[in-house]
C-alpha cells in the first residue's frame, strides 16, 4: 500500500514539534541543533520573535487578494531589494524553482523584443540544480532528476564547472545567457573563483547573452553578503532567490535589471499566490534582520570561526574528511567515507546536516548562530567523525 504522502523523499527518522534560534526539538523533549537550516531556509532559525509577530500581525489583516489589485508589502519589499541590490525590478513567487522559471523565460522574451527570437537557448552547468519542475530538471541536466520524466525540456546546454573555455564554445547564435550558481548547492558545494566570474561577466557581454544567477541557496546572507556574486564585484542580469528570503516561509523572487526585463510586459507572466500579503510581511521583516547594521559583518564574524574550526577537524580526522570547502555559513565537508554515513552519525549526535552531490555533508547553520553554537557544532561532528573511524576499524 503507498504511503499517505507520496513517498517521493528518503526521510530521516526524527520529526519535530518546535523549534528556538539554531536548536530543534521533538515532542518527546530531545535537543538537536541544526545545521541544515531546513537546506538553507530558516537563515534566521527557528521562530524569531521579530519573524512570528510580522505573521501574527499580518495573518490578522489580510492574507490574500490575488495581483489583480495593488499590494503595498510586495511594493515596499521590492523597492528595499532594488535599494540593496544591483536589480531594478522584482518578480515575487513562491519558490525557487519558480524564480528560476522566471529567469529562463525572462532571458528568452529579452531576445525575443530585440528582435532575436531565434536565441532562445541557455548554457548552465553541469551537476547544477536549479528545481524540481520540468524546466529546471533540464537546466540543471543531472541524470537522476530526469530519468523517466519524459524528453527533457529544449534549450539547455550543460557544460563543466568552472571551465569557462567550454562555456565559450557552449554559446552559439541561438544562445540567450548562462545561468550560474555563484556558489553549487545540491552539486557539491563547489565555489566559483571570483576570477572567472569576472571572466563570465565579460564574455556575457561580449555575445552580446544574459548573465543568469542562481542564488537560491548562497544569496539573502549566506556568504556574509546579500547576494554571493558581489564577492566578486560583478552585476548580473537576472538574480533568482527564494529560501532564505522567506525565513521559512514560501516565497521566491526573480531580480532584474531594467534591460534584461525590457521584454516582461503585462500578461506575459504571472503567479496566483506569489506575493502575497502574508508572504511579503516575512520577506520585509527578514530584510529587517539582515539589512541591519552590522547584521553581514558578524555573519562573515561566524563564518571566520566556523572555517578555523572545520580546518581543525579535518586535520584531526583525515580518514574521513577529505576537504572542506564554502564560504560563508555555506559549508561542507566531502567525505571519504559515504556521506550517508557521516550525516546518520551526525544525527546519533543531534546535529543536522545536509547530504549533497559529490559526495559531501553540507553545513548549513542560521545566519544567528552564536560562536558557542558553532564550537558546539563542530565538537558534535568531530565526535560523529570519531565514532565512524572506530566503527571503520581506524584509530584515532
Amino acid at each position: 500500500m503507498v504511503a499517505a504522502v507520496l513517498p517521493t523523499y528518503a526521510r530521516m527518522p526524527v520529526a519535530f514539534d518546535r523549534g528556538v534560534g539554531a536548536h530543534l526539538f521533538t515532542a518527546e523533549g530531545e535537543s538537536y541543533l541544526d545545521f541544515g537550516s531546513g537546506i538553507a531556509v530558516n537563515a534566521l532559525g527557528h521562530a524569531h520573535p521579530h519573524l512570528v509577530q510580522a505573521l501574527k500581525d499580518q495573518a490578522e489583516k489580510l492574507w490574500h487578494t490575488s495581483n489583480i489589485f495593488e499590494i503595498p508589502g510586495q511594493q515596499r519589499l521590492a523597492e528595499r531589494l532594488i535599494a540593496a541590490s544591483f536589480a531594478d525590478t522584482v518578480f515575487f513567487c513562491n519558490s525557487g524553482a519558480e524564480a528560476i522559471e522566471c529567469a529562463v523565460k525572462m532571458a528568452r522574451r529579452y531576445h525575443w523584443a530585440k528582435g532575436a527570437p531565434e536565441r532562445y537557448r541557455i548554457v548552465t552547468i553541469e551537476g547544477a540544480f536549479h528545481g524540481r519542475t520540468l524546466a529546471t530538471i533540464a537546466a540543471g541536466g543531472q541524470q537522476k532528476h530526469l530519468e523517466g520524466f519524459g524528453p527533457p525540456v529544449e534549450g539547455f546546454d550543460q557544460v563543466a564547472f568552472g571551465d569557462i573555455a567550454a562555456i565559450k564554445a557552449a554559446i552559439g547564435p541561438e544562445t540567450a545567457g548562462v545561468l550560474i550558481e555563484p556558489i553549487l548547492g545540491e552539486g557539491g558545494l563547489r565555489v566559483w573563483p571570483h576570477s572567472s566570474l569576472r571572466a563570465l561577466r565579460a564574455l556575457c557581454d561580449e555575445e552580446g547573452i544574459l548573465l543568469l544567477c542562481d542564488e537560491v541557496q548562497c544569496g539573502m546572507g549566506r556568504t556574509g553578503k546579500l547576494f554571493a556574486h558581489e564577492w566578486a564585484g560583478i552585476i548580473p542580469d537576472i538574480v533568482a532567490v527564494a529560501k532564505g528570503l522567506g525565513g521559512g516561509f514560501p516565497v521566491g523572487a526573480c531580480l532584474a535589471t531594467e534591460n534584461a526585463a525590457s521584454g516582461m510586459v503585462a500578461g506575459t507572466h504571472g503567479s496566483t499566490f506569489g506575493g502575497n500579503p502574508l508572504a511579503m510581511a516575512i520577506g520585509n521583516a527578514v530584510l529587517d534582520i539582515i539589512l541591519a547594521d552590522g547584521f553581514l559583518e558578524r555573519v562573515q564574524h561566524a563564518s571566520k570561526l566556523f572555517s578555523q574550526k572545520l580546518a581543525q577537524v579535518q586535520d584531526e580526522h583525515p580518514d574521513i574528511i577529505e576537504e572542506v570547502r564554502g564560504e560563508g555559513l555555506m559549508r561542507a565537508v566531502k567525505c571519504k567515507v559515504p556521506n550517508k554515513d557521516l550525516l546518520e552519525a551526525c544525527l546519533q549526535e543531534h546535529l543536522l546536516t545536509v547530504g549533497g552531490g559529490d559526495n559531501v555533508l553540507r553545513l548549513l547553520p542560521p545566519l544567528i548562530i552564536k560562536d558557542e553554537e558553532i564550537e558546539d557544532g563542530v565538537r558534535r561532528l568531530s565526535r560523529a567523525c570519531t565514532a565512524l573511524a572506530r566503527g571503520n576499524g581506524v584509530a584515532t
